[in-house]
């Protein structure tokens, strides 16, 4: 699959952009693992107009975990242009990725990320203006519509690809839904098999394994997956997947294309490995923060520990443990790296006990 001249490799599967979600640390992990395409955090138009400074962090893109999307996103026309134009002169990503999925009222409740599903014809005059607007690959991540009864994800494709995206991203769930119940695909399928549709369909939603993946590109026939939140607490999921697709690639040709798109990882992935792997996500969070800022060590650290908090307490490698709530709880809470580490030391004695 590609986009424009980057080439993705067979089957490709993408580290979905998720606020508070997707540092630059936590992509670094998953490019590592396996992930085809990271994403940013996504990130206000309107706040990067006024170079807020967590905000123009968010859009900063290393070389280490390229190709990279920056998403944005807003609800009007110029703001939207003026922002993917600083995106693409100050963070220089691979993609430029808008965001018209986001369910969240304080987004959609204001008219932008989902919310523009209401507004189809502004959907698209920003769409057609940010293409026009930057030289970059501009893709577009959106839902299947506002709610089950406006479900226009068939059409939008079609006048969104004559807008000029070079690929398209579908949750399948309506802003309505917003995470809950189980995603429908049957839309994604039925855009991919569209005959006017030239340009590459992601499918999005409750992606969890590899067996899972590989169910969705064989029987939707889309060009690549996204990931979201089954990566949380276990970016080693993407090694997982790409080993299920690679056993099932359809040539010789596509197999050596889809082991080339793995880093090298010979150690099994034994809990101990995994344990090791949150470890690491914990120090390489903290650094990132402690570079981004010049402010008191105890902030920045904090600020690195927000981050990653959350995978830990979220990690499906403690699913089962008994009594886990109170560690779970301290996770949540920490405030520094010591506390953080004397959680996760506590988690593994227990899983070692079971």
């Amino acid at each position: 699959m590609k986009i424009r001249d980057i080439d993705l490799g067979h089957r490709p599967v993408m580290l979905a952009p998720m606020e508070d979600v997707t540092d630059a640390a936590f992509r670094h992990i998953c490019k590592e693992f396996g992930a085809a395409m990271v994403y940013s955090e996504f990130v206000s138009a309107d706040a990067l107009i006024r170079s807020v400074g967590r905000t123009m962090e968010k859009i900063r893109v290393s070389d280490d975990e390229r190709p990279a999307a920056v998403q944005i996103y807003g609800r009007d026309v110029d703001t939207m242009v003026e922002a993917a134009r600083i995106v693409e002169s100050e963070a220089r990503p691979d993609v430029i990725d808008i965001n018209f999925g986001c369910p969240v009222k304080k987004v959609a409740g204001k008219g932008a990320g989902a919310g523009l599903l209401r507004n189809p014809e502004l959907l698209l005059d920003i769409t057609r203006a940010v293409v026009r607007a930057v030289k970059l690959p501009v893709t577009v991540k959106t839902r299947l519509g506002w709610d089950h009864s406006s479900k226009n994800i068939v059409t939008l494709a079609e006048q969104l690809q004559d807008c000029g995206i070079e690929a398209l991203t579908i949750h399948g769930r309506t802003r309505a839904q917003m995470y809950t119940g189980k995603a429908d695909w049957t839309l994604i399928g039925e855009v991919k098999r569209n005959p006017r549709m030239r340009i590459p369909i992601i499918g999005n939603g409750d992606i969890d394994s590899g067996e899972c993946a590989l169910r969705m590109f064989e029987r939707y026939g889309v060009d690549a997956v996204m990931v979201g939140r089954a990566t949380f607490g276990q970016p080693w999921l993407f090694r997982e997947i790409r080993e299920v697709l690679d056993a099932h690639a359809d040539s010789p040709s596509a197999a050596s294309v889809c082991r080339d798109s793995v880093a090298a990882v010979p150690a099994p992935m034994t809990t101990e490995w995994k344990l090791d792997v949150l470890r690491r996500q914990i120090r390489e969070s903290v650094a990132a923060s402690m570079q981004r800022t010049d402010c008191a060590r105890k902030a920045t650290e904090l600020g690195g520990i927000i981050h990653v908090r959350r995978h830990l307490a979220a990690s499906p490698l403690f699913k089962g443990v008994p009594d886990f709530r109170a560690v779970r709880i301290r996770m949540l809470r920490a405030e520094t790296m010591d506390e953080l580490f004397a959680a996760l030391d506590e988690a593994e004695q227990r899983l070692r006990a079971l």
